[in-house]
Parts: C-alpha cells; structure tokens; sequence
C-alpha cells in the first residue's frame, strides 16, 4: 500500500498561468490595494518578498524552525494559510508544510525564472508570494509534497491565542 494516495484537492498541478523568465507576474491592485498601498503597509524585506516574488535568506526566517502549535497566515492579509500539524522538518532553511489548511486558500503559478522549472505558491487572497511547493521528494508525509514558504509571508497565530 502507497501511503502518498493522499493528495491535497488542489495539486500543483492546477497552475493558473505562466511566470515569464524576466521575473513573476503580479497585480498591481490585488485585494484593492495599490501598489503604493502594499508599499506603505509592509517593511521593505516583506513588500520584496511578498509583492515582488523574493526569496529570505534560508535559516534566518522566523518560523523555518518553529514547532509552536497555532495557525499561519498570510501576513499581508491575514488569510488562513497554513497549520502546525502540516508542518515538518524539511531541514531546508524555510519553513516547509505538506498541504494547505483548505482547498483555494492558495493558488499555483507555473515558475520559469531563474532557468528553473518550479511551481509558486501564492495567497489566494490578496496574491502576494508566500514561496514554492515541491512534489515527489520522498518525505514520509501524506502528500509528499514539500510547500516551501518564506517566514516573512506569514504571521503565525499560536494556539493559545487563537479566538481572542
């Protein structure tokens, strides 16, 4: 028996559009924000990630070694992304997960930059990039799926805290 016949309802698979070579596709007034607006409201390091399809430096994110129970969301518009019993030491520097918390909370784009060939992982909110999602790695979870998201893209709510 394949233990991997769990697969998250939406796969990677279902990639909504291409990302050219010359850098990621965004939309300038994604959850009717401007980009001034984004601009204004994130640090410089989230507006670079977030908006502008970057990538924080691995092991320097502040969840990429967390193992505190509670939720993770979008940190530029609070979207329930993510929880801590889908996350898993990947040993990659980012925080890694094996599923979204719930089909279209998150949605997929096509990668080419870079000279790679790689899946995006974006908000399906508000559109900003959380990171990239890697299949067939060999990890004994559900999916063997590895979401691979920058810390700065979330905002983990704890447990404890959570309904206050």
């Amino acid at each position: 028996m394949n233990i991997f016949h769990n697969k998250p309802k939406v796969l990677p698979a279902d990639i909504s559009s291409d990302v050219s070579a010359a850098g990621a596709e965004t939309s300038t007034e994604a959850a009717g924000k401007s980009d001034e607006h984004w601009r204004q409201e994130l640090t410089p390091e989230e507006y670079r990630v977030l908006r502008q399809a970057g990538t924080e430096r691995p092991y320097t994110g502040e969840y990429w070694d967390t193992h505190t129970a509670g939720v993770y969301q979008c940190r530029a518009c609070g979207t329930e992304l993510f929880t801590s019993n889908e996350k898993f030491d990947s040993h990659c520097g980012w925080p890694s997960f094996w599923a979204p918390l719930a089909e279209g909370t998150v949605r997929y784009i096509h990668d080419r930059t870079l000279g790679m060939e790689r899946v995006e992982v974006r908000c399906a909110t508000c559109d900003s990039h959380l990171g990239h999602v890697f299949d067939g790695e060999g990890y004994g979870t559900p999916t063997d799926q590895r979401f691979c998201i920058n810390s700065v893209s979330l905002k983990l709510v704890q447990a404890d805290d959570a309904g206050k």
